[in-house]
């Protein structure tokens, strides 16, 4: 009897902890987000949770980065001040078009390497960037990369309105959201974009 009863509860506590344990997308589910993933520049002002949030920059620092240096840092503006200021001074950022908050996208000088390796922190940052993209594109959410780096004016602008410090340099903007559109998707590819082994 107890030797029955040790088998029930061990099945219950095994099918509990299955149930709890998250579930890895389906390779469709995880490509149909990939190619049906569009830029949204129109916003309705609802703002996503802070679970939402935190997820993004989950998934934002879930990407790679040389030598696993991981030198990025985010600021999360949801400010409405701060978010006027981004929009009034950094229209192609797009956050002016009801955007409740927006990612700026950093890199951080300080956790480089050094030499010209240092300008792998680009790399890094903008896998964190398609990282945030496909995650928000994921939940429902609207988002759209908007460059600041390497134009010298946006990152000046930047700076002054976040109080940026010089071993940061912002290389882009996300305004993320619920979206106000539904873009087309499109289809991108382009056979002759294509080269085996050797360009020719």
């Amino acid at each position: 009897m107890k030797k029955n009863l040790f088998i029930v509860i061990a099945m219950a506590v095994s099918t509990l902890v299955s149930c709890n344990k998250p579930q890895p997308a389906s390779d469709e589910q995880v490509i149909n987000n990939i190619m049906t993933r569009v830029s949204v520049r129109q916003f309705t002002g609802e703002r996503p949770s802070d679970e939402q949030v935190q997820t993004l920059l989950r998934c934002a620092m879930a990407a790679p980065s040389a030598v696993n240096r991981q030198p990025w840092a985010f600021i999360v503006v949801d400010d409405p001040a701060l978010l006027k200021q981004i929009g009034d001074s950094l229209p192609n950022t797009r956050v002016q078009n009801n955007a409740p908050l927006c990612f700026v996208m950093c890199g951080d000088l300080s956790k480089t390497m050094e030499g010209e390796a240092q300008e792998f922190w680009i790399h890094d940052v903008s896998a964190c960037t398609e990282n945030l993209l496909l995650a928000a594109h994921s939940m429902g959410l609207g988002a759209v990369w908007c460059a600041i780096q390497p134009n010298a004016e946006r990152i000046r602008k930047a700076r002054q309105i976040l109080n940026i410090p010089d071993n940061l340099i912002p290389l882009c903007i996300v305004p993320v959201g619920y979206p106000a559109e539904q873009p087309a998707v499109k289809d991108k590819w382009k056979e002759e974009n294509i080269y085996h082994n050797r360009f020719e």
